[in-house]
């Protein structure tokens, strides 16, 4: 069977691959799968005007000539109803995502305000405050005690204290709709807010819950079996023999696929007898998809091949001009895909990052299925040989210059440390004869595992 290169393999996998039925699960475990169909506004978000600050709702018109004082006639806080009618002169404290108040166009954010002195109103805009029956105004004093209708003997100690708390000076002008969010304008009753093949991101998950969406169709996660096959392999359970390897595989396998939001099943370990590799292989072509990690050269006790084709599965390649990860295969059934993966636990890996995880997210529904490349400089030379595309465990910096690329370390297939360390694979094309310190490159991201040393923007 003709050794295809990368992109032809995994072309090869993605058009074998079918996008599995749909399912419906509460909004708590849909994080990660992609709607099956659209999902539409069942109000209007806000419901009416509200404040986008905290702050003061007033009439824009009563700001022409700013600074002015105004008349706070009421405090509404977000979840109160307003009661009262803004009029010239007079003001709401409002809190974020209170309703505006009627006669309200526009909000002045409290940095814009200050409080004012009992000598900074006008008395048309004094509040009314009714003297109790017992105690009538005497008649006399200034207008505005008068207007305030203050019992004389409170005069003094009351007048200065409610015209301070009622008043609030506006320091700057503003137009209709100042940090006002209009009825509607996250989303209008009915519309469509979410489409089919969406992916549901944290955001997402979001906009489902206040659409009051508690369970949602989405297309259904694929059942991933692994398992791992060979004599040489000790099992985590097993006691420690310095002659054994341990079956690491299995793990950072399983640890890629949950990392996809997929919870795989763990078969153990098949040993180098047929009879026994069949018995697992049957139990796995059970899943949706059975990974197979091991057997897949060419050595004379390399059962994998002829078992699993002994079992009906049709391979579409068994080889890939690629580096690490040469001996890689895939094959389907019916009901079941199967990759059968390196036995070198680099190898394994780096082919799962290939085709096996755009292969999952295919199954699932994503349309984006790759992992994100950026571009890098190559902070030293690079030997390569032309023939396979190769795959560079690296270290990412982020300096003034861009990223900076360097290699793990030692880039043995079977150096497990240089993928635990690595932020990404350096792509070498396999037409490539080697690369020098400083060449811009191509590093396909491990997303999951990267994360950045500072903030990364100016403030």
């Amino acid at each position: 069977m003709e050794h295809l290169t990368v992109t032809a393999a995994q072309r090869c996998v993605l058009e074998t691959i079918k996008l599995l039925g749909t399912e419906n699960v509460k909004l708590e475990q849909a994080l990660g799968c992609v709607l099956a169909g659209d999902i539409c506004a069942n109000r209007d978000i806000p419901p009416y005007d509200v404040s986008a600050m905290d702050g003061y709702a007033v009439r824009s018109s009563d700001l022409a000539n700013a600074p002015v004082s105004l008349v706070i006639i009421e405090d509404i806080k977000a979840g109160d109803m307003p009661t009262r009618t803004i009029h010239a002169g007079q003001c709401a404290r409002i809190m974020t995502g209170a309703p505006m108040p009627e006669g309200a166009d526009a909000v002045i954010r409290v940095e814009d305000t200050q409080a004012v002195s009992a000598g900074a109103l006008s008395p048309n805009s004094l509040p009314k405050i009714p003297s109790p029956q017992s105690s009538p105004a005497s008649g006399r004093g200034s207008e505005r005690e008068k207007q305030l209708l203050i019992p004389a003997g409170e005069r003094d100690a009351v007048s200065l204290r409610e015209l301070i708390v009622n008043a609030v000076q506006i320091n700057r002008a503003a137009k209709a709709g100042n940090d006002v969010r209009a009825l509607g304008e996250s989303m209008r009753n009915g519309e469509a807010v979410l489409a089919a093949g969406t992916e549901i991101t944290p955001g997402v998950i979001g906009v489902l819950a206040t659409v009051k969406c508690a369970h949602v169709q989405v297309y259904r996660r694929p059942r991933v079996a692994i398992l791992s096959t060979g004599n040489e392999l000790e099992d985590m359970d097993e006691p420690v023999d310095p002659n054994k390897i341990p079956n690491s595989n299995s793990y950072a396998l399983m640890a890629q696929v949950q990392a996809l939001g997929i919870e795989p099943a763990l078969l153990g370990i098949a040993r180098d007898d047929p009879a026994e590799l069949a018995e697992y292989l049957q139990r796995g072509l059970k899943f949706d998809v059975l990974l197979v990690s091991g057997g897949t050269s060419v050595g004379v006790h390399d059962y994998v091949r002829p078992t699993i084709e002994a079992l009906g599965v049709q391979m579409h390649f068994w080889r890939v001009a690629m580096k690490p990860g040469h001996p890689v295969a895939f094959g389907s059934t019916a009901g079941a895909f199967v990759f059968g993966l390196p036995g070198n636990p680099v190898s394994s890996m780096v082919c799962f990052e290939q085709f096996v995880a755009p292969a999952l997210r295919r199954m699932m529904g994503h349309a984006r299925t790759y992992r994100r490349t950026i571009s890098a400089r190559l902070t030293h030379d690079v030997k390569h040989q032309a023939g396979r595309t190769e795959f560079i465990r690296v270290t990412l910096s982020n300096g003034s210059g861009g990223y900076t690329a360097s290699a793990t370390g030692s880039q043995g297939s079977g150096m497990l440390l240089s993928m635990a360390r690595a932020d990404g694979l350096l792509v070498v094309p396999a037409d490539c004869n080697g690369l020098t310190a400083g060449s811009t490159v191509t590093v396909q991201l491990l997303d999951g595992t990267v994360f950045q040393d500072d903030v990364g923007f100016k403030e």
